[in-house]
């Protein structure tokens, strides 16, 4: 959260600075550990229109940490020299806190999960174990694979969707050019003419008058209606509504499953391959699946606690497949669970591409032709009158 601060120098210099602090107090603090006296500080608001920027790019922040870290610097000093480079205030508050807390001795995972609006539980999970085993950069390094892995298959999806959209939004804008604008002149010269008009192009004429005649409320309707859409995509993204909306339709309801066992399986096997027991990082994922997955997963859990192997409770409670029930036999036999358990998530991210790739070939030529059809149909009835005109000159 961000303040603006009133500041008093000791020589007796106003200033006014931006702080970015966990509350009141916090920001205070930062002030006047650089010397300045806080006269006033109040929450700042953030400008109309504008989202929550995110104070710092976890990846970004593990990568750097990790290269000073190799280059042969402690964690102090690392973030001190982060610290040194750093010109955003959103973010150097965030560092300043995490130099704040390490110097007064706490570990480094109890000062990330100050800040759990930034350092989510499996982050500082991974950091505590890397604790226990003195390896932070290889616990970095396992994070950083995750993380660019799991943006890998979000970008697939992203770019998958981006040029249907486009050809929606070409398609869309045409069509509505056409309704509002060329077919309402069509009309003024066939009513001109005095003839009888085909049914379906009076249909089509009286609509294009009427879109004409209301533009603006229409396109107010549009818009309110493509806000409200997203609105409540965005919403059912939030509470999980999508998944299970997806999970129903056919052919579709089995790919969603495969992503999210997928999403299991590599976060479990990033936390296994960390040092972390299998019961820890299941409650570790917990808050990070769907509703299905995690009832599933605390069946699991206890099924574990009770004594059973792992590929038992997972395969009890609907979170296998045939293939990853076989590969997660070998990891119980073989002592490399983590490894086996991300080498189940590589097989189902590749398994999830492949289907992307077959379905935009066939769904894009699909949506071309359903618009070619859509604009070609209001041009051909445009033109079907003139058309009967000249069968009967012939």
């Amino acid at each position: 959260m961000q303040f603006e601060v009133r500041t008093l120098s000791p020589d007796m210099a106003i200033g006014q600075l931006v702080v970015d602090g966990r509350d009141e107090a916090d920001a205070r603090r930062q002030v006047e550990a650089r010397g300045l006296f806080v006269s006033a500080i109040t929450p700042r608001r953030a400008a109309l229109g504008t989202g929550k920027a995110k104070a710092l790019s976890l990846v970004l922040f593990s990568q750097e940490l990790l290269a000073l870290l190799n280059a042969g610097l402690g964690v102090v000093e690392g973030l001190e020299a982060l610290l040194e480079k750093e010109a955003a205030p959103a973010t150097r508050g965030v560092l300043e806190r995490l130099l704040a807390g390490l110097r007064e001795g706490q570990r480094f995972s109890t000062v990330l999960a100050e800040q759990p609006q930034l350092f989510p539980p499996l982050y500082v999970g991974i950091v505590k174990a890397a604790e226990g085993t003195s390896d932070l950069p290889r616990s970095l390094e396992r994070f950083i694979d995750y993380q660019q892995r799991v943006d890998l298959v979000r970008t697939k999806l992203v770019s998958a969707a981006i040029y249907p959209c486009i050809l929606l939004l070409v398609g869309g804008g045409v069509s509505l050019f056409l309704i509002s604008y060329v077919v309402p002149r069509f009309a003024e010269v066939y009513q001109g003419a005095g003839r009888n008009l085909p049914w379906m192009s009076q249909l089509m004429l009286s609509w294009g008058q009427f879109a004409a005649a209301h533009t603006t409320p229409l396109l107010a309707g549009i818009a309110t209606v493509i806000g409200g859409a997203v609105f409540g995509v965005r919403r059912l993204v939030r509470s999980g509504g999508l998944a299970r909306l997806l999970a129903r339709l056919p052919g579709v309801g089995e790919r969603v499953k495969i992503y999210e066992l997928s999403r299991l399986y590599l976060t479990l096997g990033m936390l296994s391959e960390g040092g972390i027991t299998i019961l820890n990082a299941v409650d570790t994922v917990q808050a990070m699946v769907s509703a299905n997955v995690k009832e599933g997963l605390q069946g699991a859990r206890a099924m574990i606690e009770a004594g059973l192997p792992l590929s038992s409770a997972f395969e009890a409670n609907g979170l296998t497949t045939p293939i990853s029930l076989r590969m997660l036999r070998v990891g119980e036999r073989t002592g490399e669970m983590g490894a086996m358990l991300t080498q189940s998530a590589a097989f189902y991210d590749g398994e999830i591409g492949r289907w992307i790739d077959r379905f935009t070939r066939t769904f894009e030529p699909l949506l071309m032709a359903a618009i070619g059809i859509v604009v070609g149909a209001i041009v051909v009835l445009l033109y079907m009158p003139i058309f009967d005109l000249a069968g009967e000159m012939a």
